[in-house]
């Protein structure tokens, strides 16, 4: 009876972090409310106190729910109810000061970035892609959402992939309910953007276009918003510059100036614009790198790439492409070689290995010239020219910056004599293209059963999936990798299966295989049998019968 009994009280409160970052997504067990935030302060004195024991059941524990903490608190904690809720406390130790006196903040404050993102849509496309093992057929139709957004002149950027092969595209604004339906006006293979535009006059109204920065230095701060899966809001994702190269451009098989980013690009993203913190744009994201020993690499699009697909639409009325210089070139970094091209110890340049016939320059250049400079910019032994300060990049930028039909001042190094040629700059013709153009079907043309097709990327994907280029026949990836066209109006053209008829029995069996066709009056006699029983509408695609 005499002893002293332990007085009925709080638990004191323990230190917690000054700020809780907010979260699109739920971290734990509890979700934070953006309009429930609260930063509680801690009272110095009161966490120096040694920790008194309460009587009673000791609650549930469970993880701090803005981080990644590994302290526990208990759910009958104050750091816990301040969590939930706004609570005012009165008196007592340990209390969460402040928390009456503050309105809480609106969720406008919180999570509106910047107002550019009322710019951003969420693209709707239902794509409908030719049947290339059977090209007068088409393959059942699917859907797919992506991101883009509103620029000057009443149009809409997103990425060419997002649309390609499209039956219907509708866009829907952000907080809106109507899905407007939009026309296509171009698609840039090689860059990989397309440009949209809607009728309806109401999709327009309340909203300012994107504006376009500059492109950004390294370590700048990014703001990525798009409409990736795992939701049907909008989304934003922020990280810096790494990286900024010439890049390999996974759906146009090119390679164009790119910036890697550390923000998280994911399956939806593709088509949504990349902010500055001036709310500016400074790209587009388009392609993330899947790899198991890589994490949160992004590439964006950089406004000059943009700005240059723009420019080209409004200069010529329909995309035309980036230009290439059609040469292909070594580097000249061996001191002996230098030597044995006849330079001297200040020249600098790449070597000429092999010149496209189909190039405009082919009648200027010639294997083994030593490309001295580009428009007057002088390139490095490894190929590289001056970019930015501290920053070198491939000279074939200086290409890419060119448009169709532009000339170009190229001096080379020949025979050790110093010659300038102003060359005419076109698009790549390959021998194996890697896109259709136009999206439309592949041509095809059938006699006596043999169905005779022009080989392409798609095609080979089509027939040997994505690891076309180790399951293809070596004979194809042999051309696929180093063939050039010799002419404008060159292409490969295979038998990619044979419809069996009495006609070509003991052919069978002849698949992607270059033939020759015996006995053709017999075999175009037979040929529209053949049509009929396999119900193909004609012998030939449109584009053989033009």
């Amino acid at each position: 009876m005499g002893e002293n009994k332990r007085k009925r009280g709080r638990k004191p409160k323990t230190p917690v972090a000054d700020t809780l970052d907010l979260q699109y997504s739920n971290r734990g067990p509890t979700s934070v409310a953006a309009d429930d935030v609260v930063a509680p302060t801690t009272n110095t004195a009161e966490a120096a106190k040694p920790k008194r024991r309460g009587r009673g059941r000791p609650g549930k524990s469970t993880k701090h729910p803005g981080g990644d903490s590994e302290a526990e608190i208990s759910p009958s904690s104050p750091e816990w109810r301040g969590i939930g809720r706004f609570h005012d406390h009165n008196g007592g130790d340990g209390c969460v000061v402040g928390a009456a006196e503050a309105p809480p903040p609106r969720w406008e404050s919180v999570a509106k970035v910047m107002p550019s993102m009322d710019a951003v849509v969420k693209v709707f496309c239902v794509h409908t892609e030719p049947n290339f093992s059977l090209p007068w057929q088409r393959k059942r139709q699917y859907s797919s959402s992506s991101s883009g957004f509103i620029i000057a002149g009443r149009r809409v950027l997103t990425n060419a992939h997002s649309v390609e092969h499209h039956t219907q595209v509708k866009l829907k604004k952000r907080g809106s309910d109507t899905k407007y339906l939009a026309t296509v006006l171009a698609i840039g293979t090689e860059c990989d953007i397309a440009m949209l535009t809607v009728s309806d006059n109401e999709f327009w109204e309340g909203v300012s276009p994107v504006e376009f920065g500059d492109l950004p230095a390294l370590q700048d701060a990014v703001t990525v918003v798009g409409y990736p899966i795992g939701g049907d809001t909008i989304s934003v994702t922020s990280g810096v510059v790494s990286r900024m190269e010439i890049l390999s451009y996974v759906h146009g098989s090119t390679e164009l100036l790119g910036l890697q980013i550390d923000a998280a690009i994911n399956s939806g993203n593709s088509g949504g614009p990349a902010f500055n913190d001036k709310g500016k744009c400074v790209g587009i994201a388009f392609q993330s790198l899947k790899h198991e020993d890589a994490e949160n690499i992004g590439y964006v699009i950089p406004t000059p790439v943009i700005m240059h697909f723009i420019q080209d639409y409004e200069k010529n009325g329909s995309y035309t492409g980036f230009p290439i210089l059609g040469i292909e070139w070594q580097k000249m970094e061996n001191p002996d070689l230098r030597v044995s091209m006849g330079m001297g110890p200040q020249q600098k340049g790449v070597r000429i290995k092999r010149v496209e016939p189909t190039a405009p320059e082919s009648n200027a250049l010639k294997p083994s010239d030593i490309i001295l400079s580009f428009d007057g910019v002088n390139i490095a032994n490894d190929g590289t020219v001056p970019f930015r300060h501290g920053e070198r990049i491939g000279f074939s930028y200086l290409v890419s910056q060119k448009y169709t039909g532009d000339n170009a001042l190229v001096k080379v190094l020949r025979d050790s004599k110093i010659f300038e040629f102003n060359i005419n700059l076109a698009t790549h013709k390959r021998l194996i293209p890697a896109h259709i153009k136009g999206g439309k079907p592949p041509p095809y043309y059938i006699v006596a059963g043999f169905v005779f097709s022009a080989i392409s990327v798609p095609y080979l994907r089509s027939e040997y999936g994505k690891d076309y280029e180790f399951d293809a026949p070596v004979k194809i990836l042999d051309k696929h990798l180093h063939a050039m066209a010799q002419s404008v109006d060159e292409q490969l053209v295979v038998v990619s299966q044979v419809l069996v008829a009495d006609i070509n029995i003991g052919y069978e069996d002849i698949v992607n295989t270059q033939v020759v066709v015996l006995q053709t009056k017999n075999a175009k006699a037979a040929t529209w049998d053949i049509l009929t029983t396999h119900c193909i509408p004609s012998a030939m695609s449109d584009d053989l019968k033009a």
